[in-house]
């Protein structure tokens, strides 16, 4: 465990000691029936071992005793149909190796680079798309960081750093505290970008530290959180946010749209709601990408678009979420077109 200057454990990373990791244990504290957790082969229990189950209490504490289908509970819990094999489900489905510069930085899109700061995450999404990702080839080692910085500050083309993993919220405050100093030093570059989970799952992490931490960046400071159903949004959550908000970063959400959690209009309409409540924008909603082991939770492009067309009827443009997927190779994000259907438009205009 990371430890501070005073060799304590912070508050956060006691608790995030504490996350559950044991499929059993989640049942028991559920009141579940532990016939739920059925893995089958021993290639099956080998596969969960290589992405283990991580849930921090706090989010635990979310979730609805009694229900199996709790839509916070699908996101985390292993089933056995993430060992099927399914046709066009990859390791790497976004092509992040082949985007690999090296010191620990990604770079896909024109004037940005991503910095991939850990493999560590507060919980373990199983539709993540990095389940898989080779960080102990790729991702950023502490003396990485000052090479890091050289390349990006070689590179005047970069305007925005974007700092992800894992999720970089899991470094210490000290670490990241240097981080944040040395990339204020360089001049052309205009944009912190953070994408962390952190505050929605693990709300404790956003502290005094952290917040000393953040005063480091001279930039711009974006932080994207990732909530993907409005029963994350407590009021942890929201102070959690505030305190982020208050230190003057833009706060935007992603979220990935995924059956059984959150595809139908009334779940999108209440996490967009729950969202700018908490003082955050809906960013993006994204497609599934086919990372293998993952299946399970898609849903249609036609749905999707669908559900992003009835719920822009329902929601201010700025509280709608743009649908995207990212491809492989592709020079940005794809954006998926809603299903508007014209019904309510062509009866209108027949009113006299």
């Amino acid at each position: 465990m990371s430890e501070t200057k005073h060799n304590q454990p912070t508050r956060w990373q006691q608790e995030l000691s504490r996350a559950l990791t044991l499929p059993e244990d989640l049942l028991t504290a559920l009141h579940l029936d532990h016939g739920q957790y059925n893995p089958g082969s021993t290639e099956s229990n080998d596969q969960i071992s290589s992405f283990p189950m991580r849930v921090p209490d706090s989010f635990v504490a979310r979730m609805r005793p009694g229900d199996p289908d709790d839509p916070l509970l699908r996101q985390v819990f292993p089933s056995p149909e993430e060992f099927l094999d399914t046709e066009g489900y990859v390791d790497d489905p976004v092509g992040d190796t082949a985007s690999v510069r090296g010191a620990g930085i990604l770079q896909k899109y024109e004037g940005r680079a991503l910095l991939m700061l850990t493999g560590a995450c507060a919980v373990h999404c199983r539709y993540c798309f990095r389940r898989n990702f080779p960080y102990s080839q790729h991702a950023m080692k502490s003396r990485d960081i000052d090479k890091a910085v050289h390349l990006l500050n070689e590179d005047p083309s970069i305007s925005e750093v974007i700092l992800s993993g894992g999720d970089p919220l899991s470094l210490t405050d000290d670490r990241l505290g240097y981080l944040f100093t040395r990339l204020s030093a360089i001049s052309h570059l205009r944009r912190v970008r953070i994408h962390t989970r952190h505050p929605i799952v693990l709300p404790g992490r956003v502290d005094s530290r952290l917040i000393d931490s953040l005063k480091q960046i001279r930039q711009s400071l974006i932080i994207v959180v990732h909530a993907n159903h409005a029963n994350e949004i407590n009021a942890e959550v929201k102070d959690a946010l505030s305190e982020l908000a208050d230190h003057s970063a833009l706060l935007l959400n992603q979220s990935v749209l995924l059956k059984g959690v959150n595809d139908s209009v009334a779940a999108l309409v209440d996490l967009c709601e729950s969202l700018f409540d908490a003082g955050v924008l809906p960013y993006y909603i994204h497609q599934l990408d086919p990372v293998r082991g993952a299946a399970h939770f898609k849903v249609a492009d036609s749905t999707a678009q669908r559900l992003i067309g009835e719920v822009s009827k329902k929601l201010p443009g700025y509280l709608v979420p743009r649908l995207v997927r990212e491809q492989s190779g592709a020079p940005a994000k794809l954006w998926l077109t809603p299903s508007l259907h014209n019904s309510t438009l062509h009866n209108m205009t027949h009113v006299t």
